[in-house]
């Protein structure tokens, strides 16, 4: 056995040997000396450069991979696992250089999506021999501009007047700049302050205060600071024709002035240290030395973030009431009918007007003076002829009188009474609806002692102990 063995072991070393022969092209193999090898039988000097024609091989690593567990290692060292699924979809490079980033940022290759958002890109084909090559849209050179015709500062008055009346409705400042940008020109930048302050002094001080917030917000975005300035200049130079139409023109230029101060939309030195006084005419004088007293009273910076005072909706309740109660005693004293309407609708409380009338009635009632239900009756015709106050609000403040009635009588007697003629006088003249006269309290008369029950005795309904 033995034998056999050692046979079959040679017989594989010589089928080894002779297929090494026939790879290198020879059947003979130079022995260690080098000085002759046999080709087909015939032995033949070996060359002198034997060394560079030898075949060159590289040596093989040492490194064994397990496919099925997908752990590699080196030199007999354990490594880390990896997932054979991970490495097939992965798009990372795999020389081992990079920040392990996707090819091309997860762009490129072949089956992939693209950059996300690339699919709003406009493709443009850029060879010519193309068919969809489009010579107007390839050319590099010619570049595409909106031309914004030169206009006047009046065409530039009726165009920024709707964009101003339409942000004193929804108040965005945002929407205002995006529509100046569309219309303005570099000529035209100071005058956006100078249109801004000339609009809102048609308005009440609310949309003052609006306004005094966009100039801030405008401020380093359509206008800057010398814009300001300038736009402050030209509103001053316009106050003797401004003064005909609104006579606190220059009482609401330095309001502006000293806010955009305080807003740092213009330097101090704008107010306090004018250009000279001899070249202003006497209206913007004045507006500048108002200007400068604001300023320099006592926390005045912090006072004129109030120098429009409170909108309506956010003043306090106690102090609408004193303001309508205030308002009520001035009208008896005068009867202006128009004055008193005139301070309503300065208060901007619409929601509110039910207070005025129930401090009318109550103040009509607490008169004991019939002039004054007269007075009173009269204004609350006018509010209602005027649609200051509606059908809805006269008849909640009346209500409220109802309500209220049984803590009115106790500081005056004759509350009732009073209410019934004053209600009959209203209904006389003809503003107030079938409800608030259906509604009207009545107090059931006392009995006195002396009227009696008309002479017969009731019957005795208490027994007598004996």
């Amino acid at each position: 056995m033995d034998c056999e063995a050692v046979a079959a072991n040679n017989e594989v070393e010589s089928r080894e040997s002779s297929a090494e022969r026939e790879l290198n092209g020879t059947n003979g193999v130079a022995d260690e000396s080098g000085q002759s090898s046999s080709v087909n039988g015939i032995k033949k000097p070996l060359p002198v450069d034997n060394h560079e024609n030898r075949i060159k091989r590289k040596a093989k690593r040492l490194i064994k991979q397990n496919s099925r567990e997908g752990v590699i290692t080196t030199n007999g060292v354990a490594g880390y696992v990896v997932p054979q699924r991970r490495w097939k979809n992965s798009r990372r490079s795999r020389n081992g250089h990079g920040r392990g980033l996707p090819k091309k940022g997860g762009a490129g290759g072949k089956g992939v999506w693209g950059l996300l958002g690339s699919e709003i890109l406009e493709e443009v084909c850029e060879d010519q021999n193309d068919p969809n090559y489009d010579s107007e849209i390839n050319d590099k050179d010619i570049e595409l501009r909106e031309v914004i015709p030169d206009i006047s500062p009046e065409e530039f008055f009726k165009m920024a007047e709707p964009i101003v009346l339409e942000y004193y409705e929804h108040g965005d400042t945002h929407e205002v700049a995006l529509s100046f940008d569309e219309i303005l020109t570099g000529q035209l930048r100071p005058y956006v302050t100078s249109i801004l302050v000339q609009i809102s002094m048609d308005h009440k001080d609310s949309q003052r205060e609006m306004t005094s917030v966009l100039i801030s917000d405008l401020y380093g975005r359509v206008i800057t600071g010398k814009d300001i300035e300038k736009g402050f200049d030209i509103l001053q130079e316009n106050l003797p024709d401004l003064i005909l139409d609104t006579p606190e023109a220059p009482h609401i230029l330095a309001n502006y002035m000293a806010r955009a101060v305080a807003d740092d939309c213009i330097p101090p030195k704008y107010i306090t240290k004018p250009v000279d006084f001899n070249s202003m005419n006497e209206y913007a004088v004045v507006a500048i030395k108002q200007a400068d007293t604001l300023l320099n009273m006592k926390q005045g910076l912090a006072h004129l973030d109030n120098v429009w005072g409170m909108g309506g909706p956010l003043r306090p309740v106690k102090f609408i009431t004193r303001e309508m109660t205030l308002l009520l005693k001035e009208y008896l004293s005068s009867r202006d009918i128009q004055e008193a309407h005139r301070c309503l609708r300065a208060l901007e409380v619409p929601h509110f007007h039910h207070e005025l009338v129930y401090e009318a009635i109550v103040m009509a009632l607490e008169s004991l003076s019939v002039s004054t239900e007269e007075a009173m009756c009269e204004l609350l015709k006018s509010l209602d002829q005027a649609c200051l106050v509606l059908p809805a609000t006269m008849e909640q403040g009346f209500q409220r009188v109802y309500d209220d009635m049984a803590d009115i009588v106790l500081d005056v007697p004759l509350a009732y009474i009073i209410l019934d003629r004053f209600v009959e006088r209203c209904s006389n003249a003809g503003f107030l609806t079938d409800k608030i006269i259906i509604n009207m309290p009545s107090r059931g008369r006392k009995r006195f002692v002396s009227e009696g029950d008309g002479g017969h005795i009731k019957p005795q309904t208490i027994p007598i102990r004996d």
